[in-house]
């Protein structure tokens, strides 16, 4: 009996010596930094979304990387290192789930829909896609959910498009409306939205019947796996809902 309590002894106390280099790591201050990829359009919005999520994940920094759906899922194919993408469209994100790059499925957490975006006072006149004959449009590049969606909309609306170049991402759109460099470019209402007063909005006629749905999802290569699910979770969370619908985002 004696033996046995002497072993107690000794498995309590390595129990403790445990216990107390766990508590030590946890009050290192040490926080797991979280990458994510996400669509141009999402800058604002996934910002204000990192900062409730990090209340609630005291232990997570979220850093971003903003740019086109197409030039993200490129760099995470080449092995660039990301924990979380969230892209414009399903059909790019396809590309890294038929390459076994994704951890598990997307989910789609908001929507989007295109508009027109014109200059302060609209100087090129430009009510409808009927005027863009002889006017300076600006565009997504097709590889672009943008610009796909764009030539999905021109196609069922039988319109012929002649851009005047066309953009890698959505902000370089709105940034050349925004600056006079273009008659009118083609963007998403969130666009607009966030664009503060610099642009005005002109419907597009039939937009409506295009809809870009967004998905995010774990990297398989990532080395934070349980924080990455934590954020994608995040986003179909009401507290994330609403930080989308206030930037003009509907639901998916």
């Amino acid at each position: 009996m004696k033996y046995l309590s002497a072993a107690c002894i000794v498995a309590v106390l390595s129990l403790t010596a445990c216990s107390s280099g766990t508590e030590s790591d946890s009050e290192s201050g040490e926080k797991t930094t979280l990458t994510v990829f996400a669509a141009a359009s999402l800058t604002e919005v996934f910002e204000d979304i990192a900062e409730d999520f990090t209340k609630t994940e005291t232990g997570v920094d979220v850093k971003f990387s903003f740019a086109g759906s197409s030039d993200l899922v490129a760099q995470i194919s080449e092995g660039a290192p990301a924990d979380v993408i969230a892209t414009a469209d399903e059909t790019t994100m396809d590309t890294l789930a038929a390459d076994d790059l994704l951890a598990g499925e997307p989910s789609n957490f908001a929507s989007n829909t295109l508009t027109l975006a014109v200059p302060e006072g609209n100087p090129g006149d430009i009510s409808s896609s009927q005027d863009f004959a002889g006017k300076d449009l600006v565009v997504c590049a097709p590889q672009v959910p943008c610009g796909a969606a764009t030539q999905k909309w021109a196609k069922q609306n039988a319109v012929t498009l002649d851009p005047a170049s066309e953009e890698n991402s959505v902000t370089d759109v709105l940034g050349k409306v925004s600056a006079g460099q273009a008659d009118a470019g083609i963007v998403y209402v969130t666009d607009v939205a966030r664009a503060d007063g610099d642009v005005e909005e002109v419907e597009l006629d039939g937009a409506d019947k295009v809809i870009n749905k967004y998905p995010a999802a774990t990297v398989d290569a990532s080395e934070n796996k349980d924080a990455a699910d934590a954020f994608v979770t995040f986003l179909q969370s009401d507290v994330a809902a609403k930080r989308l619908k206030d930037a003009g985002f509907s639901t998916p």
